[in-house]
């Protein structure tokens, strides 16, 4: 089947700027990329009228929680990839937190089987480095491999051994496969749920020690230099983490790194209160730590923006800030949150934000999509630049709500989402 994305505005590198251009998709591909300057004849083709919006190569996220299997009272497969769909994410890999965790040959095949199924975006299952995620045991990553993981990781805990996480490195590296890391020391952070600031100092709180996710990313840092493993480092939120991966890099440490939008844009100064949507792991940290995330993720010590969509019910997030779970949903506001602190602020180009969420990922997990250009996968959105309004939580497609940006006004919305040529978000038809 043909389709003809006709009036869309493409970033176009070499000038640093919006160029007009039409798109044909024939199939799962893009055929075609031409001048706008004309329109072309589109024939018996489908024709999208993108009308001076923006056509980007679909948005990539490596770092987000789908709750299916288990928690599907939080998201499940169809809400969790249409909320996807919704923010312009094309591409998305889950985390192995779920119950039972993805730490068996069976559970990737659930997971991949359901998408096919219910879901409309693609889904890469990570897998869990340890059986249950409890530390103690490694899985069988050859089977996981197989089944389809595309890499090992423990996320929502540390692996806290050393030892534990040398063993992984090796046989994940004899594998030619990456280690992601949440980075979380325990004994630091045991019953705490704010970062050590100036929140915390206001109402008397003993604070997470930014030291907590230190730790562990100078340790694995180590153990990965040592091995020679591809390791991935989860949320990165301080500026001691920072400070480890970009020395990392320079010695040629095959690290690489994330971060999330939630963490570039709000301090725990920001904290209203103790209203727990505003309860995230790694918590917020100081401005100081994200004037650092900002800096590295500027000069490519960060490689790429995640949002770690980490929905949770109402009822759940209503047990206050002590006692909430962490997390807060961020497929649906990512783009427009970024946009419009960064790109409109004139602190970031529209390109540096794209290539943040479409060609780095991809390049750093060796991905076939995030780019724009003939022959590459017909993953696009479109998104209509323009646009401004308030974040209305009650109309996010996920089944949860918890978010600390509601009555936020953003700008740059998308409107279309299209996977292998077809589209699976419409903001008209919705």
């Amino acid at each position: 089947m043909s389709v003809w994305i006709i009036n869309g505005n493409v970033w176009d590198t070499a000038s640093g700027s919006l160029q007009k251009k039409h798109i044909r998709l024939e199939g799962e591909q893009i055929a075609e990329i031409v001048d706008g300057s004309a329109v072309p004849d589109t024939g018996s083709a489908e024709v999208i009228d993108a009308a001076g919006k923006l056509v980007s190569a679909g948005f990539i996220d490596m770092h987000v929680h789908l709750r299916d299997p288990g928690f599907e009272y939080k998201e499940d497969m169809a809400t969790g990839t249409r909320s996807a769909a919704k923010g312009g994410f094309t591409t998305i890999a889950c985390m192995p937190n779920t119950r039972p965790s993805v730490d068996t040959p069976e559970t990737v095949k659930y997971i991949l089987d359901k998408n096919a199924a219910e879901g409309v975006v693609k889904v890469l299952p990570y897998a869990a480095i340890t059986k249950n995620q409890l530390g103690r045991e490694l899985t069988d990553f050859a089977a996981l491999k197989e089944a389809g993981a595309i890499g090992f990781t423990d996320d929502g805990v540390g692996v806290q051994s050393a030892q534990m996480m040398k063993d992984a490195m090796a046989l994940a590296q004899s594998m030619n496969m990456p280690i992601i890391a949440h980075c979380e020391d325990n004994t630091l952070v045991e019953g705490l749920y704010v970062s050590e600031g100036s929140f915390s100092r206001k109402h008397g709180l003993k604070g997470i020690p930014n030291e907590s996710e230190a730790i562990h990313v100078g340790r694995d840092v180590l153990l990965s230099e040592a091995t020679g493993v591809h390791y991935h480092v989860c949320h990165v939120s301080t500026e001691q983490s920072v400070r480890l991966i970009r020395l990392a890099k320079q010695i040629g440490v095959r690290v690489t790194a994330e971060v999330c939008p939630h963490h570039l844009v709000l301090s725990d100064e920001d904290i209203p209160g103790f209203d727990s949507n505003w309860k995230m792991n790694p918590p917020l940290r100081t401005p100081r730590d994200v004037e650092a995330v900002i800096e590295a993720l500027e000069d490519g010590t960060i490689d790429m923006i995640v949002t770690d969509h980490a929905p949770h019910s109402a009822e759940e997030k209503a047990r206050g800030m002590q006692l909430a779970p962490f997390g807060i949903v961020g497929f649906e506001t990512a783009f427009p949150l970024l946009y419009t602190k960064f790109v409109l602020t004139g602190k970031w180009t529209l390109g540096f934000l794209l290539e943040r969420m479409t060609t780095d990922p991809a390049r750093v997990f060796g991905l076939p999509t995030g780019r724009l250009e003939q022959g590459a996968p017909a993953d696009l959105t479109i998104v209509d630049l323009d646009n401004e309004r308030a974040v209305d939580p009650s109309a996010f497609a996920s089944k949860s709500n918890n978010t600390p940006f509601g009555g936020w006004k953003l700008q740059g919305w998308t409107v279309a989402t299209i996977v292998d040529g077809k589209i699976v978000y419409n903001e008209s038809a919705n």
